[in-house]
């Protein structure tokens, strides 16, 4: 209907990504397991999962140096 506000609503948890290396999250934790840091969103889309960092073009062009889930795009 016009003049309403969509209400989106999350089902289960929600995984997080780190600000600093884009790692993903996908458990409870308050340190990321690659970069160290501290300082987690959940606003992210996309993702890319590393397999061999050394070998992945994908993985040298964003910096990535450790197989994971890592997000494209971190907002807010």
């Amino acid at each position: 209907m016009k003049g309403q506000s969509e209400k989106v609503v999350f089902l289960g948890k929600q995984d997080k990504a780190c600000r600093s290396c884009r790692y993903v999250l996908e458990e409870g934790g308050d340190v990321c397991p690659v970069c160290g840091s501290n300082q987690f969103t959940t606003f992210w889309r996309g993702y890319t999962i590393i397999l061999n960092a050394e070998k992945s073009e994908i993985a040298q062009k964003m910096g990535i140096t450790k197989a994971g889930k890592y997000a494209l795009r971190l907002s807010r």
